[in-house]
């Protein structure tokens, strides 16, 4: 099965529809670090991660993490560890898993730039939460119900086809 996000408010899969927001820029096949674009293509899906002090563990056969206040997503790209999860460090930039805002209370990383990856070339795309649709920084954000609901409905061969 595949979730399509055919464009840049609606994501589909199977026979439900929901309502999204992507990147502020659009969608783009040469994604680059920093462009605020929400790269083209198709991508495996990743593990969900949650912050356990504010939602329950999602019902999900996929893999879960518990997020923590240490952790971080490597988006410097002089490191080896570029668009990786790791534990915070000064020395390298990275995106705060552990956020004071709900965006990141519930997510599933896409795997995209993620296998062979290409240094500057995108990291941290998720699908989040968001409350209003606002543009992202090249995510896509769902309201926390839907997300709810496509978590229960994937499995661990959906892909992402974005276009």
């Amino acid at each position: 099965m595949i979730i399509k996000l055919k464009n840049k408010d609606t994501l589909e899969f199977d026979d439900f529809k929901f309502k999204c927001s992507i990147g502020k820029n659009g969608i783009n096949k040469k994604k680059v670090e920093g462009d605020k674009t929400t790269p083209k293509g198709i991508f495996n899906l990743g593990k969900i991660y949650f912050r356990s002090d504010r939602i329950r563990k999602p019902t999900t056969i996929l893999q879960t993490k518990v997020i923590k206040k240490e952790m971080g997503w490597c988006n410097d790209i002089k490191s080896k560890y570029y668009n990786r999860e790791i534990k915070k460090n000064k020395l390298l930039r990275h995106e705060n898993l552990f956020r004071k805002d709900y965006k990141y209370d519930i997510f599933i990383v896409i795997k995209y730039n993620y296998k062979k990856r290409i240094f500057g070339s995108g990291s941290a795309i998720f699908i989040h939460l968001t409350k209003n649709y606002s543009p992202t920084d090249g995510c896509i954000a769902l309201n926390k119900k839907d997300l709810l609901i496509l978590l229960k409905l994937i499995n661990r061969k959906t892909k992402i086809k974005i276009y």
